[in-house]
């Protein structure tokens, strides 16, 4: 049973050396958290909705996601194939496509549930 706890102990162990390593060493993950860190604060401002925040949070974990599988991917293809090869560009681009979109797709939604909110704060004013 002891072995058990270990090698899940291990497994976490491991995944939180990844995510240090990801946002260590990659310069957009630290876009995307500092971006993160600028949505929650948003979100308490504004006190959005239990929903909303579902939303929020679901958006950050999917471009979080993303990245850290481009990355992934990215050291693995720089591991497979050093020199420029067509298909290892095409496999980086690829990967770096599916962040692109998971950005974009956040983006939007942070718009739809932060408009409103926006156009409400400024409207006494005008």
């Amino acid at each position: 049973m002891q072995t058990y706890f270990k090698k899940r102990y291990n497994s976490f162990k491991f995944a939180l050396r990844g995510l240090n390593s990801a946002v260590r060493s990659e310069p957009h993950m630290r876009l995307h958290v500092l971006s993160a860190i600028g949505v929650v604060i948003a979100g308490f401002f504004f006190d959005v909705t239990k929903t909303e925040w579902c939303a929020l949070v679901g958006c950050i974990g999917l471009v979080f996601t993303a990245e850290i599988i481009n990355t992934s991917i990215e050291t693995l293809t720089n591991l497979v194939s050093p020199e420029w090869h067509d298909l290892a560009g095409k496999t980086k681009d690829l990967a770096a496509g599916a962040v692109l979109a998971a950005s974009i797709t956040a983006a939007i939604i942070g718009l739809i549930v932060f408009v409103p909110y926006l156009l409400d704060f400024v409207n006494p004013y005008f």
